[in-house]
């Protein structure tokens, strides 16, 4: 796809995303979405992974291990559009019985792992990024976590295993829309700092910007696990969304929804 063709289905996205909080009367995290939809879109529309759609299984493909379970609505909307699964079952989603839950698990065809818990992706891509090295094979892990998820210890340790590995088959993205608000929970630090003192290469970049994006992946895969910080904007997309702590997970009023849809025109 080109850049055009890669902002337009961002903006699909986004419209599905709203679409389906509004009609689920605020089932869904339409904030924090938001803020990864121009990764989730490179990742799987700018084939940054490698995946076949038929055969979701396949031994070869890319493994992508997703930490901030919000995203899930985000993540099924692609995997239907791409052929994982039909279309017609995004109709469950929040149904009691019905096929995809407010998590992402692995039952869903494209779905890596079990989300829910926080502080666990990058230990269990470290661990998939080290098996693949001793079976000699060629996929990579790429790990997409929050900022508020880099304060739980289990991530710094897991970030000193993969750098004393040396994995350099696994990249972890930081979806780094600073609100939290991290630091006045927990203040980690400079995340990149940290990342290269446990052995890490790290970039910072404008985590709405496919160029940025393209350009990170073109730097990864050398001698070290890749470490990049995304700086983005909860609730991109829609002005009174933006930056606004409300909208990590709220049901949209009537007048709420038409502003929005007007914006997403």
């Amino acid at each position: 796809m080109t850049t055009k063709e890669l902002e337009l289905k961002s903006k699909w996205l986004r419209k599905q995303v709203l679409e389906k909080v509004i009609s689920t009367k605020g089932k869904g995290h339409i904030g924090s979405t938001y803020s990864c939809v121009e990764l989730l879109v490179a990742l799987y529309y700018g084939r940054l992974l490698n995946f076949n759609s038929k055969s979701p299984r396949c031994e070869d493909r890319d493994r992508l291990i997703i930490g901030k379970g919000h995203v899930c609505y985000a993540v099924y909307e692609i995997l239907a559009d791409l052929g994982f699964f039909d279309v017609s079952l995004l109709n469950e989603y929040g149904e009691e019985g019905g096929f995809f839950g407010v998590q992402m698990n692995i039952n869903t065809p494209g779905v890596e792992y079990n989300t829910g818990s926080l502080g666990n992706a990058i230990g269990i891509g470290s661990g998939i990024a080290l098996s693949a090295k001793l079976d000699n094979k060629n996929f990579k892990t790429i790990v997409m976590v929050g900022d508020g998820e880099c304060q739980e210890g289990s991530i710094w340790e897991s970030l000193v295993f993969a750098g004393n590995n040396k994995l350099n088959n696994l990249t972890v993205i930081v979806d780094k829309n600073r609100l939290g608000v991290t630091s006045e929970v927990t203040d980690v630090g400079n995340l990149q700092d940290r990342a290269i003192s446990c052995g890490w290469d790290s970039h910072v970049i404008d985590g709405h910007s496919f160029s940025d994006i393209f350009d990170v992946f073109r730097y990864s895969y050398k001698e070290l696990p890749n470490f990049v910080i995304a700086n983005t904007v909860k609730g991109k997309g829609i002005s009174f969304m933006e930056n606004n702590k409300k909208w990590h997970n709220s049901p949209i009023s009537e007048e709420e929804a038409i502003i929005a849809r007007q914006e997403l025109q």
